[in-house]
């Protein structure tokens, strides 16, 4: 027998198996790919998805699947010099013979190096894989189609900088197991593959993780004192696009902890104050019972009038659930605005030009209508808007066209950023309960509508001065302003 004797016997055993011979082919071909791609993605984090799909969710387990056929190739070799290779009587030659034993050591260190590489490139991998379907690049836009709605409005919201997994997922390998295995099921793989997946995408309410294992990781109600002053920039869509404001005293309040009690509006969360309620929609925006327990354990229980026959027609009588973060702040990293939002945020922020006449009024008209596909808005918008202004501002468009460019992408911007009709998502899909408004968003007021009531008489208030103080609503001078910016002093 030859030095490497062991190592012939153990190489000839795999060229003799078919299973384990394609195995190290795969192996040997994929094996410098692996590592080069692995070594790009580490040294300049690629951001493009299905490169990161390519390599951890296709070659990588191509790589993975020929090292599995080649130990079972050959642990299954077919023939009299390929079984006694795993003899007890094969091996202890090795160990009883003293040449033996001095070829022994050289052929371990052979096999040894040989697995060093192999699990080196495993181990990589796994890390690599792991980070990969833990990045934002992963959640958001792999499923390109199904996710854009959602990866779009997370881009545009105050938590854009936060990992998506840090919300949907938090710390903990449980949780991290959970959410693999719930977007790995059969069927929604088949759905998304198969384009048979509901638009629009419900919104996850019953399958997220606790509220207070994630949001309370960086924020803490107990510590929001005090209150909190809000001005808002408003347009008007007369000529001018007239700036208005908005000017509320936001009672944020305390759920106790370093205050002498709960108060304001983060009195819902404190510890003292458990409240449990009654739904009878998946998303929540009926519910007809409300249950309010003190720190004593006393209870009070308050119902709208039809209270039992809109919980005896979900058939399960509502499911009870605690109130935390999420029951208001239900949206807040996928925030949807609604049409007269979104012009004002592109007016406030320069994108849309607020001297170009008539274009909150222009704007709203446009993006407020029907469109079959995002490209049939963004063209009929272009169009409509170059032929409403030429036709009615030619000077002015003539003189500077850069206006009416720049006043159409913004339009299109704020269309684009909240409407998806390739998903069935338009204004109002998506409700955002930290609002209430006439048109979509009822928020508070599916609670505080002076319509639940306890046996006592009790009612949960809808006065406005329960959570924030009107100090000036679409005023354009209002007297608290300037008193702010000490332009009355």
């Amino acid at each position: 027998m030859g030095q490497f004797g062991m190592v012939k016997d153990f190489f000839l055993g795999i060229s003799r198996s078919r299973i384990s011979l394609i195995g190290s082919m795969i192996v040997t071909v994929t094996t410098p790919f692996l590592l080069a791609y692995m070594l790009a993605d580490t040294i300049w984090h690629i951001k493009n998805p299905y490169f990161g799909a390519a390599v951890y969710l296709a070659l990588g387990p191509i790589f993975l699947g020929g090292l599995t056929m080649i130990f079972v190739g050959a642990f299954f070799f077919r023939g009299e010099r390929d079984v006694h290779l795993f003899t007890l009587q094969y091996l202890r030659r090795y160990f009883t013979e003293p040449d033996m034993f001095g070829r022994l050591r050289r052929n371990v260190f052979l096999i040894v190096l040989l697995t060093s590489v192999n699990f080196a490139v495993f181990s990589m991998f796994l890390y690599r894989a792991y980070h990969y379907m833990e990045s934002t690049q992963f959640c958001g836009q792999f499923c390109h189609t199904v996710m854009a709605p959602e990866h779009t409005a997370y881009e545009n919201s105050p938590h854009s900088r936060v990992s998506c997994v840090e919300c949907h997922i938090g710390s903990g390998a449980d949780w991290f197991v959970k959410s693999k295995i719930s977007g790995a099921r059969a069927r929604q793989l088949i759905a998304v593959a198969t384009a048979t997946y509901p638009t629009p995408i419900q919104t996850p309410v019953h399958g997220l993780r606790p509220a207070r294992d994630t949001c309370e990781e960086c924020h803490r109600p107990e510590l929001f004192h005090g209150d909190k002053l809000k001005v808002t920039r408003r347009f008007l869509p007369d000529e001018k696009n007239s700036t208005v404001h908005d000017i509320l005293l936001m009672k944020i309040g305390s759920a106790g902890d370093r205050t002498q009690s709960s108060h304001g509006i983060h009195w819902h969360v404190a510890p003292e104050n458990k409240i449990t309620y009654r739904a009878t929609e998946h998303n929540r925006m009926v519910i007809p019972e409300v249950t309010l327990t003190k720190a004593d354990g006393t209870t009070t229980v308050f119902r709208t009038s039809d209270a039992d026959e809109l919980l005896a027609e979900t058939g399960t009588d509502g499911d009870m659930r605690e109130m935390d973060c999420i029951d208001c702040h239900n949206r807040p990293s996928h925030i949807y605005l609604q049409p007269d939002d979104a012009i004002d945020r592109m007016l406030a922020e320069g994108d849309i030009p607020q001297k170009l006449p008539y274009i909150k009024q222009q704007a709203l008209e446009f993006i407020t209508a029907d469109y079959e596909t995002s490209e049939a808005a963004r063209q009929t918008i272009t169009d409509g808007l170059s032929l409403w202004y030429r036709e009615k501002y030619p000077e002015l468009i003539a003189d500077n066209p850069k206006l009416l460019a720049r006043a159409i992408e913004g339009v299109v911007k704020a269309y684009s950023d909240n409407v998806f009709p390739e998903m069935k998502v338009t204004w109002g899909t998506y409700v955002n309960h930290i609002n209430h408004g006439p048109d979509f968003d009822i928020g508070c007021f599916r609670c505080h509508d002076d319509m639940h009531e306890s046996p006592e008489g009790k009612t949960i208030s809808a006065d406005c001065n329960t959570c924030h103080t009107l100090l000036a609503i679409e005023e354009k001078n209002p007297q608290i302003l300037k008193t702010l910016q000490g332009e009355a002093l």
